[in-house]
Parts: C-alpha cells; sequence; structure tokens
C-alpha cells in the first residue's frame, strides 16, 4: 500500500525545519549508504552529529508519530530516526531496495515501510520525483511541502534527476507490528470504515461488531 499523508507539518514549522537545515552541515550521502546503493546514490545528507538534529527530530518527528493516518497506516512497532536529505541541481538516487534489516548493533529493527516527508514545495525544484515500482506500474510522487509519503520498503524505487534548484525531504523507515502488507493495508481500510460507523452509529450493533473484528483481527496477526 502507498498511502499519502496530508499535513504532516505546518507551515511554522515547515519555516523552523528549512532555517535549521540552511545552517547545518550535510556530508556525502554515500556514506549512510551500503553495498550496493553506493553505486546509485548521489545526494547529499545531514551529518550525523549535527548540532540541529535533536530539535529537527523533535518537530519532524513528533508531529509524524501523532499523525492519525500514520498510526492507521503503519501500525508501528519501531521507527528509524531520520535522515535529512538534499538534492542540488545534478543529484539523483537511482534505482535501489531499501536494506531490510537496520540500525545499529542492538537496535536491530526490519524495515517494514519507508517514509518520505517533503520539506520544501514542489516549484522549488525541477525533477526529483520519488519513483516507486508497483504492481500497476511506476507512480511519481512530488509532494507540496509537509506532506509524506508511505510505502513498502520492499519496492523498488528511485529519485529521479533534480534539474533545477534544491529538494529537500525527510527519510525514514519502520518496523510494522504487521509484517504482511496485503494485511496492513485490509487493516487500514476496515479501521477507516470503522472509525467513520463509531463516530457516526457508534450506537449501532454492526458498529460495535466491526470494532470488536478489526481488535481480534490485531490481536492474530500482531508481531511485538
Amino acid at each position: 500500500m502507498m498511502l499519502q499523508i496530508p499535513g504532516v507539518l505546518n507551515p511554522s514549522q515547515l519555516d523552523t525545519v528549512r532555517t535549521l537545515l540552511s545552517k547545518a552541515r550535510f556530508v556525502d550521502g554515500k556514506l549512510s549508504a551500503g553495498m550496493a546503493a553506493k553505486k546509485v546514490k548521489d545526494n547529499e545528507e545531514l551529518a550525523s552529529d549535527a548540532q540541529e538534529l535533536n530539535q529537527l527530530n523533535n518537530i519532524v518527528m513528533g508531529s509524524l508519530v501523532q499523525h492519525p493516518m500514520y498510526q492507521s497506516g503503519a501500525l508501528p512497532t519501531r521507527i528509524a530516526v531520520p535522515f535529512y536529505a538534499r538534492y542540488t541541481a545534478g543529484k539523483q538516487y537511482g534505482d535501489h531496495v531499501d536494506d531490510p534489516v537496520m540500525g545499529p548493533p542492538g537496535q536491530r529493527y526490519r524495515s517494514d515501510i519507508s517514509i518520505t516527508v517533503f520539506l520544501n514545495e514542489p516549484e522549488d525544484y525541477e525533477g526529483g520525483e520519488l519513483t516507486i515500482r508497483t504492481a500497476f506500474g511506476d507512480r511519481q510522487v512530488k509532494l507540496k511541502a509537509g506532506d509524506a509519503v508511505m510505502y513498502p520498503s520492499a519496492s523498488l524505487h528511485h529519485v529521479e534527476e533534480v534539474t533545477r534548484g534544491e529538494r529537500l525531504v525527510a527519510v525514514t523507515w519502520l518496523q510494522s507490528m504487521i509484517r504482511d502488507p496485503a494485511k496492513r493495508e485490509l487493516l487500514y481500510e476496515m479501521n477507516t470504515v470503522r472509525e467513520k460507523l463509531l463516530r457516526d452509529h457508534g450506537d449501532m450493533e454492526e458498529s460495535k461488531k466491526l470494532d470488536i473484528c478489526y481488535a481480534n483481527l490485531i490481536r492474530m496477526w500482531a508481531e511485538l
């Protein structure tokens, strides 16, 4: 399932994030890449020891993890500290699949879902589309600032070359309670209907039954 999440960050938060990034030190993105990714990765990333990192994470991740669409679509159990990536003219990231297991020793997690949060407006740069290969063909994603896209980490994807301007994004990965992406999608769709019924017709017997079915499916499928 590929899910677009609107309004993760508001305009005030985006202004603060972009101000922090404009003063921060970036390094070659290949430094964080695996063996295969090093061959196709050409971007810059915020240095891991940057003093702005904690403040950025408090804003970006603090907002993302509270978003109801993130919670419902991801059913997260562990989420990584994000990378803040910058693509200037001529930069790109070729076809790749994200590493299946990430994190330092003792804090390893399975990457089920990848998330990109867009930090500047699409008209600020040309090119730079995130292209995700799906069963229905390639999907190109270039969202407005503050929006995010969530998709299975097993998907082949790339970032098109930026031909003008600068592309700024935050990228993170998570392990879901529900390993199977088809089951996650089913639960997301069920929860969308469940929440509407509970909100509009909470006293109906059908609403109560759907609520129970949703809870018990998570109980049946969850891995913690």
